[in-house]
């Protein structure tokens, strides 16, 4: 089951249906494979909403192993969805926005210093 709070989203890829999450370990992975230097760069680039076919495969593919499933970068360019290119955009953009909140993709700001 999904918890929306804890930034989980269910998609159907190859007609069964997985658990996505972008944990802090996916998002580190994230980070590293779009060559992004933190949180707040890696919100930037999404802010922009353009998305090449690799940033799809990479965001679902940390979100399924953030989920907890083991499978690659290459396994998920082969899964397939029913509704075609828009639904890999819908899946990438429910993680992003379930991880980040919407308005944070529009508007990221740095995390604030926990001492003040």
């Amino acid at each position: 089951m999904v918890n929306r709070k804890r930034g989980d989203v269910e998609a159907a890829l190859d007609g069964k249906v997985y658990r996505l999450c972008l944990t802090l370990g996916a998002l580190a992975e994230l980070e590293s494979g779009l060559g992004a230097s933190d949180l707040v760069a890696l919100a930037e680039r999404f802010e922009g909403r353009r998305l090449g076919a690799r940033d799809l495969i990479r965001i679902i593919g940390c979100g399924l192993r953030g989920g907890g499933h083991e499978v690659s970068d290459d396994d998920v360019a082969r899964m397939t969805v029913a509704g075609g290119l828009g639904d890999y955009v819908r899946i990438a953009a429910a993680l992003l926005a379930a991880t980040f909140g919407e308005s944070e993709i529009a508007n990221p700001t740095a995390p604030r210093d926990a001492s003040g």
